[in-house]
């Protein structure tokens, strides 16, 4: 947040006699932010690991979600792309986008490391499979070049700049489990527990057991500013008040659930494992507040890491995802396993973008999906191959002004034109090159608009 919007603010506190606790539920106000011509734009990326099962992934033939002909009627989606149904109108897949950044490094490091930096890794001493060993990125990830870039402008800085959601990502730091990058050598790492990023956002966050409401404690104060505030202003006070209301009761549901003895079993497993589908939503929840409230407009929400190794017990799926995903393309079970599990991502994909659907802009018209755009991609274009050939590349969300409802194939194009153009529709057209220049020789990629 630059430090005018920041001052007027918190001039209005001061005049009003009020406590700067008030202050995050203040940051998407029309009133107290610059005018702009401009309709927001948001970007959000979700991780999941381990590669995609092909045949049940794409679309089999490039081109409108909907049958041709007179009356067009919608074509079924692949099986894991199904629970996105809802938004096929709203939702574009790339093939034919590869990862093509060698260097030191297993794949996996480097299909993660990679992802969204789109330049090699540093020589390093860790070590994985049976390649030369690496280190961190060697560039700033394309969600942090467009966060500096943002921050930049009065009418696009926000308080945080972004925001790095985690679901289950291990407490520790390595190539494998860091997307993110400020800079060359520099991840950044995710926050997995939903508490510790409420009270990032709202500070004054009591500890699990002795947790009290945000907004007990800055009700009147709240009531105090409401008055003193254009109709629309109250309006979306209101709204942001009630979401992060929602969000505290659920806190509590999930804290009086986790207080009966927990029995003593291998770390990760029933503690952290089997709570993936509750921390997901939680943070969810939180995703969507962030947004609603302006603290970002850009975000990411990484599930485990490359090589993820969660079980799926509440699907019926006791193997890790990473054991299941090097299984031949020839094990049915293992393949009809796996896209349960990606098919699940898929459904914590809809999930958002359902509840950014149904929430309103602030101070605009339509809903924040209308002026968010959600990128869910993979490590891995296929788990048992290692693959960066066709990494999963699936947008849904109407903010960032692609043609959408469709599905799109390229002819092996480098994932860092895609790369450039996500910046550019996001603002920063002066960015000419990014990741390694030698894959960004014809621009940023064309055929999205």
């Amino acid at each position: 947040m630059t430090s005018t919007f920041l001052l007027s603010r918190r001039d209005l506190l001061r005049r009003l006699g009020v406590g700067s606790a008030v202050l995050p539920f203040l940051g998407n106000l029309p009133s107290l932010r610059a005018a702009t011509a401009t309709p927001k734009k948001r970007l959000i990326v979700v991780f999941s690991p381990d590669g995609v099962v092909r045949k049940n992934f794409w679309p089999t033939i490039p081109g409108p979600f909907l049958t041709p002909g007179p009356v067009q009627v919608p074509a079924d989606l692949p099986p894991i792309l199904q629970p996105l149904d809802a938004f096929r109108d709203r939702m574009l897949t790339l093939k034919g986008v590869h990862n093509k950044v060698l260097g030191d490094g297993d794949l996996h490091m480097r299909g993660m490391g990679c992802l969204l930096t789109g330049i090699e890794l540093f020589p390093g001493n860790v070590q994985g499979g049976g390649d030369t060993p690496a280190g961190w990125s060697s560039g700033i990830s394309i969600d942090q070049e467009i966060r500096n870039h943002l921050q930049t402008r009065p009418e696009t800085a926000t308080r945080f700049g972004s925001l790095e959601f985690g679901v289950l990502v291990p407490n520790k730091a390595d190539t494998w489990s860091r997307m993110v990058y400020s800079g060359p050598n520099r991840p950044v790492a995710p926050i997995d527990d939903p508490y510790q990023m409420f009270h990032k956002l709202y500070g004054q966050m009591k500890d699990r057991e002795s947790m009290q409401s945000v907004l007990d404690d800055v009700r009147e104060d709240l009531a105090t500013v409401s008055k003193a505030l254009p109709a629309e202003d109250r309006r979306i006070l209101e709204e942001h008040a009630a979401l992060v209301r929602s969000f505290e009761q659920d806190l509590a549901a999930h804290r009086d659930t986790a207080t009966h003895a927990v029995p003593v079993l291998e770390e990760g497993v029933v503690e952290q494992n089997d709570q993936m589908p509750k921390i997901s939503r939680m943070q969810i929840e939180l995703v969507v507040s962030s947004l609603a409230a302006d603290f970002t407009r850009v975000a990411s929400l990484q599930y485990t890491q490359s090589v993820g190794s969660p079980r799926f017990k509440w699907l019926g799926v006791d193997e890790g995802q990473h054991e299941l995903s090097h299984e031949p393309n020839s094990n049915e079970a293992a393949q009809e396993k796996l896209t349960k599990i990606n098919a699940w991502y898929a459904g914590e994909v809809a999930h958002l973008a359902k509840r950014l659907a149904e929430t309103p802009e602030p101070g605009g018209s339509g809903s924040l999906l209308d002026h968010t755009t959600i990128l869910w991609t993979n490590e891995l274009g296929e788990g048992n191959s290692h693959s960066h050939a066709d990494i999963p590349w699936v947008l849904v969300g109407n903010g960032l002004g692609f043609s959408m409802g469709r599905a799109a194939e390229y002819a092996g194009v480098p994932h860092n034109r895609f790369l450039l153009a996500l910046a550019h529709a996001m603002g920063h057209t002066e960015l000419a090159r990014f990741g390694n220049p030698d894959y960004c020789g014809d621009g940023p990629l064309t055929g999205l608009v």
